[in-house]
């Protein structure tokens, strides 16, 4: 891959590396191997990868990328990941910061995370808040980072109530996780829809009450009985339309994932009957301002435990594959780290 100016780009100071690699010839395929720099993405700051993380969109490509998640090859996959500056040609970051990094398309269209060292601009970094490791960054990653836009979004609207009841869809997952921890840490009425199995995981982390996802994804009218200040869902299809029924008088619902469905079939009504706006939230382009704003809220918000709270389990490289899997099931709460060894 070039380099993004004539200057030659930082390198690991060994041949190889760890790394999982994604492949298409003869197939999609996955290896876990020593790779060297020709697999690095373009950039002009090197980092060693203390952690990644294993986010639905990671699971959808390491399951056989039939969403076309990754949209190169070979590609060293992983959306998201934090680490230690090992090599700088950038004015923004020298060695030895540490810094985390998700959306950009890395992962997708340039190589990401899973891996001992990972290269891009250093404009597309976060620096790592002081009170946060790289542990806890990854823990939350990609996930709690869209988490944070969702609940920023309900509360700059200037129309969800304070201490309000906001309702979260797909609430044991990455994003769910952390948008009911950081509502229930600031104070809201947090309803969670997820599988009954979660309720103890979900109260653990702030959840006043668990709704069943059958319940929530059954078919519902143009307006239902109005109960929620506001909403985020990670689900998309039935789930959201009856959660925009649901709502009530000038709610506010940030839709960001599409677990469920990407179909949304609905009416106006929630909107102009009830003034009801769905705000959209995307991580991946988001202008830098937004993203120092969303890692803001989750370091000043957060404890130290907190991160733990969702913690399933730790793989390396070779392991990731499998816990995408359990991702994929929906039967997994919390989030997987990715220790980038073989």
């Amino acid at each position: 891959m070039r380099a993004m100016t004539e200057a030659t780009p930082p390198s690991p100071s060994s041949d190889s590396f760890a790394a999982l690699v994604a492949g298409d010839e003869g197939g999609f395929s996955l290896s876990a191997r020593s790779a060297d720099s020709s697999l690095l993405a373009a950039g002009d700051v090197l980092v060693r990868v203390e952690y990644s993380a294993v986010n639905y969109k990671d699971a959808l490509a390491l399951c056989g990328n039939k969403n076309k998640i990754l949209r190169a090859f070979p590609m060293v996959p992983g959306v998201d990941y934090a680490g230690v500056v090992a090599a700088s040609a950038s004015e923004k970051y020298k060695e030895g910061a540490r810094v985390i990094m998700h959306g950009r398309a890395v992962g997708e269209k340039h190589s990401g995370g899973f891996a001992e060292y990972a290269r891009a601009p250093g404009e597309w970094f976060v620096p790592m808040p002081e009170n946060m490791n790289a542990r806890q960054a990854m823990l939350s990653g990609t996930a709690g980072a869209t988490a944070a836009l969702c609940v920023i979004a309900l509360r700059e609207s200037g129309y969800v109530k304070e201490g309000g009841a906001i309702v979260v869809s797909g609430a044991s997952g990455g994003v769910g996780s952390f948008a009911v921890m950081l509502l229930a840490k600031l104070g809201y009425e947090v309803f969670a829809v997820s599988r009954p199995a979660a309720t103890e995981y979900l109260r653990g982390l702030g959840a006043g009450d668990v709704i069943s996802r059958g319940d929530m994804s059954a078919d519902c009218r143009p307006l239902e009985k109005a109960k929620w200040d506001g909403g985020v869902d990670t689900v998309g299809g039935k789930i959201l339309a009856r959660m925009l029924a649901e709502t009530k008088y000038g709610g506010v619902v940030a839709a960001c994932g599409l677990a469920g469905s990407f179909d949304l079939h609905t009416t106006v009504m929630p909107f102009i009957l009830r003034g009801v706006r769905l705000d959209g939230i995307d991580s991946v382009e988001i202008p830098q301002e937004l993203r120092l704003k969303a890692w803001g809220l989750l370091s000043q918000t957060l404890a130290a435990e907190d991160y733990e709270k969702v913690f399933a389990g730790e793989v390396s490289l070779g392991e990731a594959a499998a816990a995408a899997e359990r991702v994929l099931s929906g039967e997994v709460s919390g989030r997987f780290l990715v220790k980038p060894q073989l």
